[in-house]
């Protein structure tokens, strides 16, 4: 009887923990999981829980980058993963908007611990130096194991609708946003935006042979570049020295092909990219593979001279920052998840 008293009270104080809310700068509520080795902290984007609705998830790109910035004169202002680059009222006129912190980096951050690309550093005298825990904890299947901590949470609130899950990513979190659907049978809408659907290394490879090809670089310098690559590919699938260098771990993770992962997949899968982006530069082959397998699940959008944030580039492919598209792209894929099948 003892041990199930405490058992209980064990597990009553880790829902309470979930539970636990706390508004940030009106705009969100924020939730913390606490685990054995990580607490996996998350948004959502809202601050009242008062209308049950889906759960849209959007997985957030690469690096550092935290929630909340807390500026010098004491104002806080979101990044939220990307988020603020939509619109948002529009997604949670249908959904709860949800996005999950990166790993090991503080939710809300002194703007004077970012650097110049607004990533979060323990020492400001560093800026190019990442929390090491940060390093250790960035690979794929970590983030996989973030997500459905807060997916198994979220599915036991009143006030989140079971029905329908959307889970959606940008670069980086596409391949999350991947594995996450390949895995949980819970999610029913896939969004993917600016993918490379044959891994990371693979656009490092093709930025050098086009280099080559436009007279910017030799051919013998592009051949000594990729052979470097082949090399560091090599070495991230050597424990040895991975062991060594802790950032080959993420090499290894991230260059996972994401096309056989998307063949297995069976629910719809919206696949969306900017022509000037060189990440997604595959993405024209993807619909063929979809075809010799009979699969019909895919809607494919390819938005014309926008790079890989989808901001307008000139003839020179230079981006244009007064010139945004992310909230129409994000919109039409909203359009597409409210879609009857």
């Amino acid at each position: 009887m003892r041990n199930y008293l405490l058992l209980l009270f064990t597990l009553t104080s880790i829902f309470s923990w979930c539970q636990k809310r706390n508004i940030i700068n009106n705009e969100a509520i924020h939730f913390s999981i606490k685990q054995k080795k990580d607490t996996v902290d998350f948004l959502l984007i809202d601050i009242k829980t008062d209308e049950t609705k889906p759960i849209f998830l959007f997985c957030q790109g690469s690096l550092p980058l935290p929630l909340f910035v807390q500026t010098a004169n004491e104002n806080i202002w979101m990044i939220g993963g990307g988020i603020t680059n939509f619109d948002i009222e529009k997604i949670k006129r249908n959904y709860h908007l949800i996005v999950i912190s990166m790993p090991n980096t503080p939710v809300i951050v002194n703007e004077k611990n970012l650097n110049e690309s607004y990533c979060y550093v323990p020492n400001p005298n560093e800026p190019n130096k990442f929390d090491l825990n940060y390093i250790k904890s960035d690979y794929l299947e970590n983030y996989e194991k973030r997500v459905s901590t807060v997916l198994k949470f979220l599915r036991k609130q009143k006030w989140v609708d079971n029905s329908k899950l959307i889970v959606a990513g940008h670069s980086q979190g596409s391949k999350v946003a991947t594995l996450i659907s390949l895995n949980n049978k819970k999610v029913t809408h896939l969004g993917l935006f600016s993918a490379n659907p044959f891994g990371r290394i693979d656009q490092n490879i093709r930025y050098y042979r086009k280099q080559a090809e436009k007279n910017q670089i030799s051919w013998e310098v592009a051949d000594k570049e990729i052979e470097e690559l082949y090399e560091l590919f090599r070495n991230s699938h050597n424990d040895k020295k991975v062991k060594e260098d802790i950032n080959l771990l993420a090499w290894k993770s991230f260059s996972r092909p994401l096309l056989y992962d998307w063949l297995k997949i069976e629910i719809p899968t919206y696949l969306a990219y900017g022509t000037s982006d060189i990440a997604s530069d595959m993405c024209d082959l993807v619909p063929l593979f979809y075809i010799q397998n009979a699969k019909t699940n895919l809607t494919f959008k390819r938005y014309l001279n926008v790079e890989h944030n989808f901001f307008e580039v000139d003839h020179q492919g230079k981006a244009n920052y007064e010139k945004e598209n992310w909230p129409h792209v994000m919109n039409d894929f909203l359009e597409w998840t409210m879609k009857k099948p």
